[in-house]
């Protein structure tokens, strides 16, 4: 891993985390509650939750970040991003609705708005801090 990957990586890591946290743990908390019921943990379980917040940024860093900084467009990584953050975030609230008894629609429709937007707004984030990092 070059320096390039890891200043991407690290700057798409932190504003994901901190915007998700901030989401999952206080504004859309009871929201969640309500949709999942006692499907939802009473604590996360955080081996889990570690390894999707490491793992998800790479994806967004390959198919974000890097071709938006190489094109110099910070737009172009939060629109790759949030298309990203559709399909991941699609993926399983699509695979919830098909297979888990009584999933909400509405959970999944806003999960995937919200996942769409945490994604290009990481990605942007990391392709600002690449580019700001490759001018110096």
């Amino acid at each position: 891993m070059s320096s390039k990957h890891l200043i991407a990586w690290a700057a798409t890591f932190v504003v994901m985390l901190v915007i998700d946290l901030l989401w999952l743990g206080v504004i859309a908390r009871g929201i969640y509650q309500q949709g999942m019921g006692a499907l939802m943990a009473p604590q996360p379980r955080l081996p889990a939750a570690a390894a999707f917040y490491l793992l998800y940024p790479v994806g967004l860093v390959v198919f974000a970040v890097l071709p938006g900084a190489d094109a110099g467009s910070v737009l172009r990584a939060a629109l790759t991003g949030a298309l990203f953050g559709l399909f991941c975030y699609g993926t399983y609230d699509l695979t919830n609705m098909a297979v888990v008894r009584g999933w909400p629609v509405g959970l999944s429709l806003l999960d995937m708005a919200w996942g769409t937007l945490v994604s290009g707004v990481a990605s942007a984030a990391g392709a600002a801090a690449l580019l700001a990092w490759l001018k110096r």
